[in-house]
């Protein structure tokens, strides 16, 4: 039995991480950060093209993923605080598959200090992956993707920081 569950936790294993291959990225380190626009309940719509030469961190996001839920108290804790005054930073914390509504709603319970911005039809997260959140991209004030993660470590999410202030001094 032990055989059969090891041999079971393997599989899964192997096929997570196949999973997680480089064929669910659209966007890269080194590209230029796709052009997007945000759209919110109320029509209103925020086009990537504002924040042309700043220091940009998209963060791809869904309420139910706890790898998400992590990164997001990591940002609360530690991130935001940290650039939120920053006058070439900015931060767009999207919800993937989520409306302004159900964000207001999320905000609600976890209370945090960034916006949320919604991506109801996916348009944002298909612009630079095809599949697995939580994604973070780095843009810097050329445009270019400088740092690209999947999924949350605390070790990825120190690195993140350092190119955060690495891309600041620049």
């Amino acid at each position: 039995m032990k055989k059969y569950l090891l041999t079971t936790f393997c599989l899964l294993f192997a096929c997570v991480a196949w999973a997680q291959t480089d064929a669910d990225d659209i966007v890269k380190v080194g590209d230029a950060m796709p052009s997007f626009t945000i759209t919110h309940d109320d029509g209103t719509k925020i086009a990537s093209s504002e924040w042309k030469g700043k220091v940009i961190l998209v963060n791809l996001f869904a309420t139910w993923c706890p790898p998400c839920q992590k990164e997001l108290a990591a940002v609360k804790q530690t991130l935001w605080p940290k650039y939120k005054d920053h006058k070439d930073f900015v931060m767009l914390v999207v919800g993937r598959e989520h409306t302004d509504a159900d964000l207001k709603k999320y905000n609600e319970k976890k209370g945090f200090e960034f916006p949320l911005y919604p991506d109801k039809n996916r348009a944002v997260f298909n612009s630079f992956a095809k599949n697995l959140i939580p994604r973070s991209y780095l843009i810097g004030k050329d445009g270019k993707v400088l740092y690209a993660s999947k999924g949350y470590t605390d070790e990825e999410f120190a690195q993140l920081m350092q190119a955060i202030d690495k891309a600041l001094a620049e």
